[in-house]
């Protein structure tokens, strides 16, 4: 999908805490990603969200993503009760725990708010 490649202009120095706070997690979240390119919101949301896990060095095998149709029909939709996109979900590796889960939009972009729900989790615990 092309939404998942990062933002060339998106600037890792003045989302400092952000990325500190993911690459603090990295080794013990998964992230799971569900969107698509004809999609409004995943245009908007997952290239600026690509370039923080890029910023914070999140390893390729701790990225899930899941590419859905016009149907929000793909892999894992059913399970993971996704119905809006984008939806990402992080959960942690050992204690098998959702950590945050966004959905479509939220009043803060998505890796700040996923940054504030890792914090909040201690997922170093």
């Amino acid at each position: 999908m092309e939404t998942t490649q990062p933002n060339p202009t998106w600037d890792a120095a003045a989302h400092s805490e952000t990325v500190d706070a993911i690459e603090a997690a990295v080794g013990e979240v998964t992230y799971r990603i569900w969107g698509a390119d004809w999609c409004g919101d995943c245009r908007a949301v997952l290239p600026d969200f690509f370039a923080a896990l890029e910023a914070a060095g999140v390893p390729d095998d701790e990225i899930e993503v899941y590419e859905v149709d016009e149907d929000k029909d793909g892999e894992l939709v059913a399970e993971y009760d996704v119905t809006l996109i984008p939806t990402i979900v992080v959960e942690h590796e050992e204690r098998e725990e959702t950590i945050a889960r966004f959905e479509e939009s939220e009043s803060r972009p998505a890796a700040q708010f996923v940054a504030e729900h890792l914090l909040d989790a201690d997922v170093m615990a």
